[in-house]
Formats: C-alpha cells, sequence, structure tokens
C-alpha cells in the first residue's frame, strides 16, 4: 500500500551528484530496453538542463509543460506526457524554466513530496518510472527521492575518485529516510564507463562492491564511443547502435532489473 492505493508500478529514482556519472545515459536506455521488451514505461527528466529531454529527441526550447508544472502546477500532467511512438516510451520532458522552481517551492506547503503526487497520479498508466536527476542535492532531488517509491538506482562511473561524494549522497537518502519518507532504499548500483584497458576500473568495481555489498548490479556499462554519440541524435542505444558492446550492457541491465522484479 501506498498513499492509500496499491501501486503495482516500480518507481526508480537515478540519482547521484556528481556529474557525468552516466546518469541520463542509463536512465533512458534502461527504459528504452523495457519498452521494447513491452513494459510501459514512462521517464520524467527533473533536471533543468533536459538532457534526458533532449536525448529521446524533444527540443527542451519548445516544451510546453513537463515536470515544472508537476512541482508548481495543480493541474493533472498526463496532458504535458509526450510518447515516442517509435520508442514506444513516455517523457515527462523537462525544459529550462524548471531551474527557478527550486526558489519557488521554498514557500509551498508539502514541497519535497510534489513530484511523488504528481506521478502516483498516472503511475497505474505504466509499469516503470523513472525519474532523471539533475547532479545536484538540492530540492529538486528530494523531490526526486520522495518519488522513488521502489528505491533509487545509483550511477558510479569506474574511475579515480568514484566514490568520492558517495558518502554524501547516503547522508542524504538516510536523512530523507529519517525525516520524510522511511521505506526509501536503494534499489541497486550500476557501475559505468567500465575500460577494460585499466586495472584502475576493476579496483572500482571491487570497491563499491565492498561499500554496497549485494547491491550492485552484475550487468557493466563499459566505456563507449557509440554511448556517446547515441544523445547527439536523439536516440537511445538500443536504436542507434543496438549491436554495439554498450547495447548489449544496457539490455543487459534492463533485463537484470525486471527479472529481480519479478522475483
Amino acid at each position: 500500500m501506498f498513499d492509500g492505493g496499491f501501486i503495482l508500478t516500480k518507481i526508480y529514482t537515478l540519482v547521484n551528484q556528481k556529474g557525468g556519472v552516466g546518469k541520463t545515459t542509463s536512465t533512458i536506455n534502461v527504459a528504452a530496453y523495457l519498452a521494447k521488451m513491452g513494459q510501459r514505461v514512462l521517464v520524467v527528466d527533473l533536471d533543468p538542463q533536459a538532457n534526458a529531454t533532449s536525448c529521446l529527441g524533444v527540443d527542451k526550447l519548445g516544451v510546453q509543460g513537463g515536470t515544472y508544472e508537476a512541482l508548481l502546477g495543480e493541474e493533472e500532467i498526463f496532458p504535458y506526457i509526450l510518447l515516442n511512438e517509435r520508442l514506444n516510451l513516455s517523457l515527462l520532458p523537462s525544459s529550462p524554466s524548471l531551474a527557478g522552481a527550486e526558489v519557488e517551492l521554498v514557500d509551498e506547503l508539502a514541497r519535497e513530496s510534489r513530484l511523488r503526487k504528481a506521478i502516483l497520479k498516472v503511475a497505474n498508466r505504466y509499469d516503470y518510472v523513472f525519474v532523471d536527476c539533475p547532479p545536484s542535492l538540492g530540492l529538486l532531488t528530494v523531490n526526486g527521492l520522495m518519488a522513488a517509491v521502489d528505491g533509487v538506482i545509483v550511477p558510479v562511473q569506474c574511475e579515480y575518485l568514484a566514490l568520492e561524494g558517495l558518502g554524501q549522497l547516503t547522508n542524504t537518502i538516510e536523512r530523507v529516510r529519517s525525516a520524510l519518507f522511511p521505506e526509501l532504499k536503494v534499489r541497486g548500483v550500476v557501475l559505468t564507463m567500465f575500460d577494460t584497458r585499466t586495472n584502475l576500473s576493476t579496483d572500482v568495481v571491487r570497491e563499491v562492491n565492498r561499500h554496497f555489498p549485494n547491491q550492485v548490479f552484475k550487468s557493466i556499462i563499459p566505456r563507449s564511443v557509440r554511448l556517446a554519440e547515441a544523445p547527439s541524435y536523439g536516440l537511445p542505444i538500443s536504436e542507434y547502435a543496438p549491436t554495439s558492446v554498450g547495447a548489449e550492457a544496457y539490455e543487459a541491465l534492463a533485463k537484470e532489473l525486471l527479472k529481480g522484479d519479478k522475483a
């Protein structure tokens, strides 16, 4: 039971306050593969930079409504949700106007749970909802954490200082858990940008598994030129380069997530 209703939808938030860790890439590619597997999927872009919106082929400057309205408006958000028919994937887009939302939310009642309330109103239309957070630990991210009914997914790049900041993120999750949302949990950690040519990547994998025992996804995402190129074409890797190593890795991750959720 949640917020007075039984929700079958899996709602996950992808979060890491560090930029460039593959958070948006993981959001759109896992979502696209799950949609390809027949799941009804909604991506919620909670980042004012609107990278998830752009990566799915939507011009962020042309957005008529989206997460800004979800946080500050009282109307239903369903009319703002865009369906990509080619991908069979839905998107609640972001736009630069979201940048002012944190300031505007300060004096609002229940400001931390605005997004959760909006998502739960449409959740029964989907099997999965993925919230892509900004690279920060401000009020927008707190809204994302509050919406994570089934947990947070944390992308961590396999690079030097990868664990830097994870303690801060863990503390933020713990504060939200203790003060606002006791059921908040970590669904899993995704290792990204793994480079087979370096011992460093292997060392980071070992360290992350030590810090998050039994919480790290087995599917590891490699460093890939194709993954870096795909956003400029407004396509997920499943459409841009479906036979690439990056595509195979994200397909495996989506299958791992789906299998775990059905267990």
